[in-house]
């Protein structure tokens, strides 16, 4: 019993801290944030040109990125109220620098749409070798080869389409039924079927297209 008693007390004494104990811990504290504060002042006046370096950059940055996000919607804005302009002007010299500005679908959109009104065959041209999607570069063949088939072998008219010869062309079937027809016309039945047959032998080729093709064979 006694040593219990005698622990219990010991506990109890540890637990009380005396005025000198308290001054002595607010001493320390005291001494310890002065320490840490002539640490991080000294860090800083070492620094300071890293840091003020530092966050000018982040500034920079920063503010750059605010401006370029609102130059690229007011670009993108002032493209697409252009296009509309263009459209209800049925102009197609407008439609033309529209495509010069804008990018992806939208001018090739453009370029397409203002062939359409003038004729010009070298908005084609440039559709069929800079334009950005695959569609429109490969339909822009197309309408070149219509225009200017009758003065094009069998052969360089497959040469030309060649880009449309594989199914992720949407004018795959297409362009193989044009040029099997540009084989007959020049009197060469045998390529002529060649390709007729890979046409009939598709089953997901086009019912309209197979049937030509069935119709040529």
């Amino acid at each position: 019993m006694a040593s219990i008693l005698e622990r219990n007390n010991k506990v109890a004494k540890t637990q009380k801290k005396t005025r000198a104990d308290y001054a002595e811990d607010a001493l320390y504290r005291e001494v310890w944030e002065e320490v840490n504060n002539e640490k991080t002042t000294a860090f800083i006046k070492k620094y300071s040109r890293y840091i003020i370096a530092g966050a000018l950059a982040i500034l920079i940055v920063a503010t750059a990125v605010v401006i370029g996000v609102r130059t690229h919607r007011a670009h993108k804005l002032a493209i697409a109220e252009n296009y509309e302009l263009a459209i209800q002007n049925v102009d197609a010299n407008m439609l033309n620098a529209v495509a010069e500005s804008a990018g992806g679908a939208t001018a090739d959109l453009a370029l397409f749409q203002a062939y359409l009104l003038d004729g010009n065959i070298e908005h084609l041209e440039k559709l069929a070798n800079d334009g950005h999607a695959r569609d429109f570069r490969d339909l822009a063949r197309l309408h070149i080869v219509g225009l200017r088939g009758d003065d094009m072998t069998a052969t360089a008219m497959e040469d030309y389409l060649h880009p449309l010869d594989t199914k992720n062309s949407p004018y795959y079937y297409t362009s193989r039924l044009m040029v099997a027809q540009k084989y007959l016309a020049d009197g060469d039945r045998e390529n002529a079927n060649k390709w007729l047959d890979v046409i009939i032998n598709d089953a997901d080729a086009p019912a309209m297209i197979s049937a030509s093709a069935q119709a040529l064979r």
